[in-house]
């Protein structure tokens, strides 16, 4: 099924998620529900918050990045085209237990944000441990493109936006197109649900 995306502005995006147990009522369901929303709107990764549940839940899907080969991608290693094209994973209680390397800047976006995309700084490797949705404990290494769609996805769950990293003037720029997002003045292709509309 579905499900309308929360939109800039709603208060569940600013707030840190809460952790669940294997039994969580309707696990299955609920991220069968992500992967059709998050395709639905051509996304590559989609947060528990931006559906409007409150938990530490994330799934990615990168495939689309390894599948453009245009300019942009050129600075792409073998070995991150690689991980981008096998990087479909549920991530559940996550933990990013270290971050490394040069921070470097690329274009992001964000379904609950349509319309803006922003240059973000992120450290290039992590390690991350969490649960899959079979609940077995995992601990993985990413790199590139990839770490940074696990960061954006784990940034939701603590209840950051891409824009919190943006420095004060730019975000200042950016005010008015946000707050016309958050009362549904943007033009958008797939459900979402606008919290001052």
């Amino acid at each position: 099924m579905i499900l309308p995306i929360v939109a800039y502005g709603d208060p569940i995006l600013k707030k840190e998620a809460e952790e669940i147990k294997s039994d969580y009522p309707g696990l299955k369901d609920l991220i069968e529900d992500m992967f059709e929303t998050m395709y639905n709107a051509n996304g590559v990764g989609l947060a528990a918050p931006q559906i409007a549940k409150s938990i530490r839940v994330f799934i990615v899907d990168t495939a689309p990045f390894s599948e453009r080969g245009d300019d942009e991608d050129d600075f792409l290693t073998e070995e991150e085209r690689a991980q981008l094209s096998n990087l479909k994973k549920v991530f559940i209680n996550p933990i990013i237990l270290e971050e490394s390397g040069d921070k470097w800047p690329f274009n992001e976006g964000c379904l609950s944000i349509p319309g803006i995309n922003e240059d973000v700084m992120r450290q290039r490797d992590l390690v991350i441990e969490y649960y899959d949705e079979n609940f077995e404990l995992k601990e993985e290494t990413y790199t590139g493109l990839a770490a940074r769609v696990i960061q954006h996805e784990y940034d939701h769950i603590e209840g950051i936006l891409f824009t919190d990293h943006l420095n004060p003037l730019r975000k200042q720029f950016l005010k008015k197109r946000l707050n016309d997002i958050s009362r549904g003045k943007t033009n958008v292709q797939y459900k979402m649900k606008f919290p001052k509309r």
